[in-house]
């Protein structure tokens, strides 16, 4: 492997937290939305968006992720249709009645429309092993490289202007057959992705404080 010189970016200490306070602030005002309006919009700024999350580091760089852009409305349907039938399974038979006493204050249920209504899903995988020709390869930490991702991915959404929810119906595997992902791919996150809808609305959320979450040594 070639290396070369890195270049630093030559900003002072000053710009630099400039620029920290701006991306905190706005990624502050980052909410999950349930409520997505039917505006539809270049399908190239979701292209820049997975480009980013595609920047991510990722173990030994094998990058053990694909993303999938589901805005077909009869493929949007068909996921749809699965995911419900996993979530009504878990609301009505396999959640503890602690989780949904979690999830009553958010007022979610089984009902998915937002997985029809959001002009576009993203849906990640994870590629718990790189195949070629039928060969096997060893991937390295694939599940905290494709988290990284997504953390990537959900900054570059909201840095863009749309909305998106984190949605993980279980079990997913639904998901690898609607869109025919090969054998050694897992589904990993259901992301819609779109504009807020006029009536969207959000609960008001109290965050921890930056010493419950932090500690200088």
């Amino acid at each position: 492997m070639s290396f070369k010189k890195y270049k630093e970016n030559g900003i002072n200490n000053a710009e630099k937290l400039a620029k920290s306070n701006e991306l905190k602030d706005k990624m502050k005002t980052r909410r999950s939305v349930r409520k997505f309006a039917k505006t539809q919009f270049p399908v190239e700024i979701i292209e820049n968006i997975i480009s980013m999350a595609a920047s991510a580091p990722s173990g030994a760089n094998k990058e053990p992720w694909f993303f999938s852009i589901i805005k077909n409305a009869d493929v949007k349907k068909k996921i749809r249709k699965a995911a419900e039938k996993e979530e009504k399974s878990f609301y009505t038979q396999r959640a503890p009645q602690s989780w949904l006493d979690d999830l009553n204050k958010f007022g979610t249920d089984w009902n998915k429309d937002f997985l029809e209504i959001a002009p576009y899903l993203i849906v990640v995988f994870k590629q718990i092993y790189d195949l070629d020709n039928g060969n096997k390869y060893k991937n390295y930490y694939v599940n905290e490289s494709v988290g990284i991702s997504c953390g990537f991915l959900l900054t570059a959404i909201h840095n863009a202007g749309l909305v998106a929810l984190t949605h993980t119906p279980s079990p997913m595997g639904f998901l690898e057959k609607i869109c025919n992902r090969p054998e050694n791919e897992r589904a990993y996150l259901l992301i819609p992705v779109g504009l807020p809808d006029i009536d969207a609305r959000v609960p008001i959320l109290k965050k921890k404080k930056f010493n419950e979450y932090c500690e200088i040594i």
